[in-house]
């Protein structure tokens, strides 16, 4: 059986545009126009007595508390305080906390390089990003944070969690993580650096067949992955592919709605359920896949969330590609920025996506086809020299690919 070249598309399949709001996942972002605008301030009136009952705390924190404090800040905490309550994913931010995270989102800032989260009332190393000070220095999928520069970090609290790591290049900072399988708590002195997101490399495991990594989901990797798929094809067949998804923490939805369609001819990608009218959607695959019907083995681990999870699903559910590696992240949820008065901003929950199943991955995750724990060292011990470790779960990949598609990918016949 003969593989297929990548197709010369001319079109791009532009993300969709719903009003002036723009999804994210996993980076826990998006930006938001004239939401509140669209809803009637009437209709869910609060009750004075619950009103009464905000205004009854402030007023006796200005009059009773130990030492003077400024309006703004009890009413900005009392904010804080009441979207934290919500869920982990949900902050009210200050004009500063907003800045960050227009800038963690343009995928060019100075840091650490990792994506947390918060699970059980703690910070949750969802996954560094590669080749960043994090990433070198050793730092897992899974590690909890405890404490940074020595302070013990509150579990709910992400964004302050976020802003500490954040900082000129070549300042330090000490991170001290817990890890499973270790007894005692791990610190890791990093130097801030600029990270710089590439999101998308490629390369060829051998003739025909071609092993595809995305780091992370922004607004350029459909047609990054595009670019990439065509570089190593070079115009050659291609009989199989391997896209690795691990430690992928996720990104721009509608580039893993881009992704998910690049290799699917028809059908449903991901839908989406929420209050508010923005926050409903479904999309669906258009004709047109880029490896032409090969197979793909597409790698997870607990490391791949949000919008990794949205592509793995979608493929997954339309039977496109084999998943093998470990259990998912499990964050099925979408939060919107809204921008507020003062330069501040929302960032909330909107609404909790689905893959084409109907199934949501939220505290769950995808399971894969092919289960394969990977396996890593209990202790960070730093190499005198860089040494690549076998990648078992590529390997493995490789064995499925042919399996798959052994005529094509067989040595010829003499």
């Amino acid at each position: 059986m003969s593989g297929h070249a990548p197709p010369r598309r001319q079109r791009l399949k532009p993300a969709p545009v719903r009003g002036a709001v723009i999804f994210l996942l996993g980076l826990g972002a998006g930006l938001a126009g004239s939401v509140l605008a669209q809803r009637d301030p009437s209709a869910d009136s609060l009750p004075w007595e619950d009103v009464r009952l905000l205004t009854e705390v402030l007023e006796r924190v200005r009059q009773d508390y130990v030492e003077p404090v400024e309006d703004s800040r009890l009413l900005e905490d009392a904010a804080r305080g009441m979207v934290t309550g919500l869920d982990p994913h949900s902050q009210f931010l200050s004009e500063e906390e907003y800045e960050e995270v227009r800038i963690s989102t343009s995928g060019n800032y100075s840091g650490v390089g990792i994506e947390v989260n918060v699970r059980d009332g703690r910070i949750l190393v969802v996954a560094p990003i590669e080749g960043t000070p994090a990433d070198k220095a050793g730092i897992r999928a899974g590690d909890v944070i405890t404490a940074i520069d020595g302070e013990a970090v509150i579990g709910s609290d992400v964004t302050a969690a976020i802003t500490k790591l954040r900082g000129e290049a070549g300042t330090k900072v000490r991170l001290t993580v817990t890890r499973t399988g270790v007894a005692q708590p791990l610190d890791f002195d990093l130097v801030r650096g600029s990270v710089l997101v590439h999101s998308v490399r490629s390369r060829l495991l051998e003739p025909g067949l071609a092993y595809v990594r995305i780091t992370q989901f922004s607004e350029t990797t459909g047609a990054d992955l595009r670019r990439a798929l065509g570089d190593v094809a070079k115009g050659a067949p291609l009989a199989g592919l391997v896209l690795d998804l691990r430690n992928n923490p996720g990104g721009v939805l509608d580039a893993a709605v881009e992704v998910s369609d690049d290799f699917l001819e028809s059908g449903l990608i991901v839908t989406a359920s929420g209050r508010g009218r923005d926050a409903n959607f479904r999309h669906e695959a258009q004709a047109g896949d880029l490896v032409g019907g090969a197979p793909i083995v597409v790698l997870v681990n607990g490391g791949s969330a949000s919008a990794s999870e949205i592509v793995a699903g979608a493929l997954q559910d339309n039977r496109r590609a084999t998943i093998l590696g470990e259990q998912t992240f499990g964050k099925g949820s979408v939060q919107t920025v809204m921008p507020l008065s003062g330069g501040r901003a929302l960032k909330l929950t909107t609404a909790r996506y689905y893959t084409p199943s109907g199934a949501s991955i939220n505290g769950q995750g995808i399971k894969p086809d092919i289960v394969l724990a990977e396996a890593v060292p209990a202790v960070v011990v730093p190499p005198a020299a860089p040494v690549e470790a076998p990648d078992a779960a590529l390997q493995r990949a490789v064995e499925v690919l042919h399996q798959a598609r052994a005529p094509a990918l067989s040595p010829a016949a003499p």
